[in-house]
């Protein structure tokens, strides 16, 4: 087995700092425009209060950049050069000393490429992690797997690509457990149980997740059996063909087999023996079955530890010692099948210990895994979209349990995380907090808000900008909170409208509907009213569209500060020896 290349190194702490104190310097200029709320858009006069350019400058700029990106996506130049560039160290060429409004929206542009995660050079590629975890070894497993046939193509791509990770670390570390925590329908653990062998014990916190992913799972297991039974079908297909292709030269050699039969040599009572099991293959023949089902990637060596690699090894098709016969060949053929069944079943027996076990236990940075996984041992914590808190709390477990060898999890829903510094509590007993995690930011007692820590969200979506994002949805939504009012003396609503857009014909259809949804009188408005509204911000539409291209923008550097924050926090713990 080749080596594997050694793991790239991770930045020092002190360098992680300062990458952090120039990401705050931007944003806490920049913070105003992420923290804003497009509902408020036109009641608030957030395009007057915070942007100093017309929307049409701020759209050419930032579609042209969007451009650029998309053309050039790997290009990166240093950060140094970009803040040179950017002016990110001179904060008026970007936003006004004294209004605090954005006046260069190039300089906005460069600094927010510059300031998110993949140019920090603080991230490893994900193909040259998986070259260093494996070193030149491939991948072990089959390429008949199809996960997007029982997954949308989106869930697909992340679980095949999480996976690929897991287990390229499970097996860098010689790991067989893995704990996906908030593990939900169970796509990723059944993934990993399935397709790698791996033992994984899935952990939501949801009831119904946890008994929806146990039928999933079974649905799943039937769906690899397709696989299984296909692949076996060709192969049988295979050695029957080959059988009839011998006949012809078993008839020939027929008068010598029987002569042979009277010679009590030993050589020819083990041959004997070996056609008992096998009459109509030659050790040519059986050398050419083995290169067809390889062929067919449904035997490796490598695959040994799959819980379908077994479904597919020559011995399943063929009988025990037919390839290499000892001096078992002088078993009665009777008991020999016997002993074959028994392996197989023993076999069976092994792989139903890979399958993925699903767990209801509601996770806290406190929860015990002994308490919920009797068997617990080295293992991987693994999470695909663990939302808010859970991200946060299972670098916490990482750190605290010494049979967590490693963690492998993506975050989400930003926008759930408890943050310490948003709106203290006079009396609140909350010791672990979901941001921020490092004592760095705990020091400068930073706080996103929950409007950024949304807009952090959209770092996904950031190759929408130059395509055209739902202006139209936001803007119906920013005309109806004018409406409410002016018309109803409302100027906080808790209420939310939802997903009322996609219902609705019109914009008076629009309206007319929310109303009546946040339990308004409709009726209180006459029809021409409410298309006066429209007609009077639909001009200034650019304006929203514009304010939103710049939130989309800016999204990547909250996404950046939340990962750095727990970046550190993991650095600390070494540091002060709570993690080796």
């Amino acid at each position: 087995m080749a080596a594997p290349c050694p793991l790239p190194a991770t930045q020092e702490l002190s360098t992680l700092h300062a990458k952090l104190q120039g990401l705050l310097r931007f944003l806490r200029e920049a913070l105003a425009i992420s923290n804003a709320h497009t509902v408020d858009f036109y009641t608030e006069s957030l395009w007057e209060q915070l942007v100093d350019l017309p929307p049409e400058t701020v759209l050419a700029v930032l579609r042209s950049s969007a451009a650029e990106t998309e053309a050039r996506p790997s290009e990166a130049r240093p950060l140094v050069e970009g803040e040179r560039e950017a002016g990110i160290t001179d904060f008026p060429k970007i936003f006004c000393e004294t209004s605090q409004k954005l006046v260069s929206v190039e300089g906005f542009a460069l600094a927010a490429k510059y300031y998110s995660i993949q140019n920090l050079g603080i991230c490893t590629p994900f193909e040259q992690l998986l070259v260093a975890l494996r070193g030149n070894q491939k991948q072990r497993t089959g390429e008949n797997v199809k996960p997007d046939e029982f997954m949308n193509l989106k869930k697909s791509h992340e679980v095949q690509a999480m996976s690929e990770v897991i287990s390229s670390v499970a097996e860098y570390c010689g790991i067989k457990q893995v704990i996906d925590l908030g593990s939900g329908k169970g796509y990723l653990s059944s993934f990993l149980s399935l397709k790698y062998g791996l033992k994984v014990y899935g952990i939501d916190s949801s009831n119904t997740n946890t008994h929806g992913a146990e039928e999933r799972n079974r649905k799943l297991k039937k769906h690899w059996k397709v696989y299984h039974t296909r692949s076996k079908l060709d192969v049988n297909g295979l050695v029957l063909k080959m059988a009839k292709e011998r006949k012809v030269q078993d008839g020939i050699n027929c008068k010598a087999d029987i002569e042979g039969d009277c010679d009590s040599s030993p050589a020819n009572q083990e041959e004997k023996c070996t056609s008992d099991f096998l009459p109509d293959f030659s050790g040519s023949v059986i050398s050419n079955i083995r290169k067809q089902m390889e062929n067919l990637h449904v035997h490796s060596h490598q695959e040994d530890n799959l819980c379908f690699g077994n479904a597919f090894s020559l011995i399943d098709l063929l009988p025990i010692n037919a390839i290499e016969p000892t001096s078992s060949c002088r078993i009665p053929k009777r008991k020999m099948s016997e002993a074959n069944k028994e392996r197989r079943k023993t076999t069976s027996k092994s792989n139903e210990s890979n399958i993925y076990s699903p767990l209801t236990s509601f996770i806290t940075a406190d929860s015990d895994l002994n308490d919920i996984i009797k068997d617990l041992e080295n293992c991987l914590m693994v999470g695909l979209h663990t939302c808010g808190d859970l991200a946060p709390n299972t670098l916490r477990i990482f750190t605290s349990k010494s049979e967590i060898k490693g963690v492998c999890s993506v975050g989400c829903c930003y926008h759930l995380l408890s943050e310490e510094f948003e709106n203290p509590p006079k009396e609140c007993t909350q010791q672990k907090w979901g941001f921020p995690m490092s004592c760095y930011l705990k020091e400068e007692r930073w706080c996103c808000g929950r409007n950024a820590r949304m807009s952090a969200c959209l770092a996904l979506e950031r190759v929408a900008v130059g395509r055209g994002l739902p202006t139209e949805s936001l803007f119906y939504r920013a005309v109806l909170q004018d409406i409410i009012k002016d018309c109803y003396g409302i100027t906080k609503c808790d209420q939310h409208v939802g997903k009322i857009y996609s219902k609705s014909s019109s914009f008076l259809d629009y309206v007319r509907k929310s109303l009546k949804k946040l339990g308004l009188d409709e009726s209180k408005l006459p029809e021409k009213i409410i298309m006066d509204y429209y007609e009077k911000y639909k001009p200034r539409m650019n304006e929203l569209e514009a304010f939103n291209m710049l939130k989309v923008v800016l999204a990547p550097c909250i996404e950046t500060l939340i990962l750095l924050d727990r970046l550190c926090y993991l650095k600390e713990q070494i540091l002060h020896g709570l993690r080796l």
